[in-house]
């Protein structure tokens, strides 16, 4: 946790021990507000604390909002969703003892909200039962503060991640949000303007997210466009080597303060209107390309080459909507086996 913390650069950061057990673990953390064990961090004694767990990794700042209001007009507030499984009681025998009303009940999910006050004391008067076997939080509140909490509907995106298979639709919900933008970047030449235009209607016409920007703008431009969490780059060109561009695209990528939590996606598109019919990219440039992948992978950034090819301006449209088909499979795979290739549209 402490590598994870300097590597990203956080600095509003304290980590504390956790416990064997949820409320132990939660427990530790309410106290670095009050002991004076943690006085050297300066920690002030918040009016309102939010409880969450890891393995919910989707929670939106407007839930998070939501049950901090709620919590300071009643106390304590929980995010809940509908139960999708009736829940049943076995008896001794392993046998139906009874059922619950679905309708009547929901699950306790996760944010969840207190006074600061409130929630301490409840968890300096619980017992060890509690802390070792206990698992919602609202009940503590209840049962040692007589507050009730309020219940906020929240969304379904608040799925526990549990199983191992729950890791791949995590992933698969990651990529998918990471995938809705993308930045296309041109130089002012006639030819290259006019693929990145194509591309730019052809994405936006997928209900992509597409911005359009020529390396001739001012850096403060291109922050702007770092800044607003894109992961996902074209860079169009039609010089025979590319590598110096991208380059200057990385520089300025890493001074940004886009977190690299996730692997960035920079494709090198090629354009060939020449007039050879052969393979007009050699051995030399494709060693260069793939040279140029595997630096930039150990800095989280995946580079791909894409080659355009075209002699017949009735057909560019065809060729541009191809190129943006390979361009999302790309981006929404992010292989990293398959950088540094070379694919053709």
């Amino acid at each position: 946790m402490k590598s994870i913390i300097e590597k990203y650069g956080h600095k509003r950061v304290v980590i504390v021990k956790g416990g064997i057990t949820r409320h132990r673990s939660i427990f530790n953390g309410l106290k670095v507000f009050v002991e004076n064990e943690f006085s050297n961090h300066l920690l002030q004694k918040p009016e309102v604390v939010i409880i969450h767990d890891a393995v919910r990794p989707f929670v939106e700042e407007d839930i998070l909002s939501k049950v901090v209001m709620a919590a300071k007009e009643h106390g304590a507030a929980g995010a809940i969703r509908p139960l999708v499984s009736t829940v049943i009681a076995s008896a001794a025998d392993g046998c139906l003892d009874h059922s619950l009303e679905r309708a009547r009940y929901r699950a306790s999910e996760m944010p969840q909200a207190f006074l600061f006050d409130i929630i301490y004391e409840a968890y300096q008067q619980c017992t060890d039962y509690d802390l070792d076997y206990g698992t919602e939080c609202l009940h503590l509140a209840l049962k040692y503060c007589k507050t009730n909490a309020k219940l906020v509907e929240g969304t379904a995106d608040l799925w526990k991640v549990t199983y191992k298979r729950d890791l791949y639709a995590a992933e698969s919900i990651i990529k998918d949000n990471l995938s809705q933008q993308v930045c296309v970047i041109t130089d002012v030449k006639e030819a290259v303007a006019q693929i990145g235009f194509l591309l730019h209607e052809t994405l936006k016409s997928q209900q992509i997210e597409a911005v359009s920007i020529s390396l001739s703008k001012s850096d403060s431009h291109l922050q702007n466009i770092f800044s607003g969490q894109c992961y996902n780059f074209v860079c169009i060109n039609d010089k025979k080597y590319a590598i110096q561009e991208a380059q200057q695209l990385v520089d300025m990528l890493e001074k940004s303060n886009l977190p690299l939590l996730y692997p960035v996606v920079l494709i090198l598109m090629h354009l060939d209107i020449s007039e050879n019919i052969s393979f007009s990219i050699g051995i030399e440039e494709l060693t260069r390309i793939k040279k140029f992948a595997g630096e930039m992978k150990k800095k989280n950034i995946l580079v791909y080459g894409l080659l355009i090819q075209y002699k017949d301006h009735l057909v560019l449209q065809k060729i541009v909507n191809s190129a943006a088909a390979l361009i999302m499979a790309l981006i929404k795979d992010r292989n990293p086996e398959l950088i540094g290739q070379l694919l053709v549209a």
